[in-house]
């Protein structure tokens, strides 16, 4: 639904000023579905013209952007995340012509961080200096590992040559990227995990992004369980994992990420902070505030149901408002991730609600050691950072 007036009728809410807004663009087609992955992504199919399907998706994403530019008029931009999937299948003419689209439709901020997802293929990587030449400001490299038995245990469709290969051309064409890496693999060690993270810092990415395997449902690995590191021995990796980065100076500044000064990711840091970003794309996911309500919204997921139904005006799924009682969780989802913490202020500012609707689990949290207090700052601690779901869970609503 992209009524603006239903959304700005009487509320429950009373949000001070309107976050920052993002915009988020689902590009949906991989080479292969790797088996540990839950994301809406679809295996490109054989016989399929793939630069025709591309161009009548760009298509539906500007249909899609067009039809929502009055829920978010006037509103500037800060960033703009195009994942999926694999975006790098996207001939380079595609995601110019995208670009351009968005620039023409939006209010983008003058340095705008404009984020690109890549996978190591070599023909991926051909098209790395074409992606940044048509606007894009930041590559984010999915490496996942360094060594080709792992990749090959992940479903991977790249090797470790290739992945050492493009990381050397995002160097070469950005200033700024993003390697993604993934730790407590099927049949990892301890040494292999210290590898692969000094391999990665060899390249010396200004932003690295290392995520724990974790087994999702409806994917393959939940049907046919992998044999992973034990907790003890992911516990290690993630003390290694600690202790190289800030070695090559990489601080750590949200659960999985780290970075060096200026580099943090933008877009993602307006994710954890509760701002707003416009999703758009075949299962895209969006977060708007209006003065008296929090919107979500999904697209529909099937990439040919979705291209129909937003090249016909209606590319939104379901559209609901977020209750209040459910607005301390998701906002504690999102800002307990990082390291510096937030102000009740912040809270306020982003939820409309008061610092007394979570006056209590602040308490329980901080006598638990997990959280400290510094006036109106709240901070995890290093153990609540170690047991960060614990954390959150304590401000789920009351049943």
């Amino acid at each position: 639904m992209n009524d603006v007036q239903h959304y700005l009728r009487p509320g429950t809410l009373q949000l001070p000023a309107l976050p920052p807004l993002s915009l988020y663009l689902h590009l949906p087609w991989c080479l292969k579905k790797c088996p540990y992955c839950d994301f809406n992504s679809h295996e490109r199919r054989a016989g399929v013209d793939a630069r025709a399907q591309q161009a009548r998706y760009v298509d539906a994403l500007l249909a899609d952007l067009e039809a929502s530019l009055p829920l978010v008029w006037g509103r500037p931009v800060y960033s703009v995340f195009i994942g999926g999937g694999t975006p790098s299948l996207f001939e380079s003419e595609q995601i110019d012509r995208l670009i351009a689209g968005v620039r023409a439709r939006l209010p983008l901020e003058p340095m705008c961080e404009i984020t690109l997802e890549a996978n190591p293929g070599t023909f991926e990587r051909e098209r790395f200096a074409a992606f940044r030449a048509a606007g894009v400001t930041r590559l984010s490299v999915g490496v996942q590992s360094f060594h080709d038995r792992h990749l090959k245990a992940l479903g991977r469709v790249h090797d470790g040559a290739q992945a050492r290969a493009a990381l050397e051309e995002a160097a070469r064409a950005f200033d700024t990227f993003n390697l993604d890496l993934m730790y407590a693999l099927p049949g990892q060690t301890l040494a292999e995990l210290e590898q692969d993270v000094r391999t990665a810092l060899a390249f010396a990415p200004p932003h690295l992004s290392i995520y724990h395997l974790t087994i999702e449902p409806n994917t393959v690995f939940a049907k046919f369980p992998p044999r992973l590191p034990d907790d003890d021995t992911a516990w290690d990796m993630l003390d290694r994992i600690t202790a190289l980065t800030a070695d090559a100076g990489l601080a750590r500044y949200e659960v999985s990420a780290y970075a060096r000064a200026g580099h943090r990711c933008v877009h993602n840091l307006n994710y954890w902070e509760f701002g707003d970003y416009l999703g758009i794309g075949a299962g895209a996911h969006g977060k708007l505030s209006f003065p008296h309500r929090i919107v979500r919204q999904v697209r529909h997921r099937q990439p040919e149901l979705y291209m129909d139904k937003a090249l016909a005006g209606d590319a939104v799924a379901q559209a609901h408002e977020v209750a209040r009682a459910e607005l301390p969780l998701e906002f504690m989802l999102n800002a307990l991730r990082l390291k510096d913490g937030f102000s009740l202020t912040d809270y306020t500012e982003r939820t409309g609600m008061p610092p007394s609707s979570i006056a209590t689990a602040l308490a329980q949290a901080e006598q638990s050691g997990w959280l400290r207090r510094e006036g109106a700052w709240i901070q995890p601690t290093a153990r609540g950072f170690d047991f960060l779901s614990d954390l959150q869970q304590l401000f789920l609503p009351a049943a």
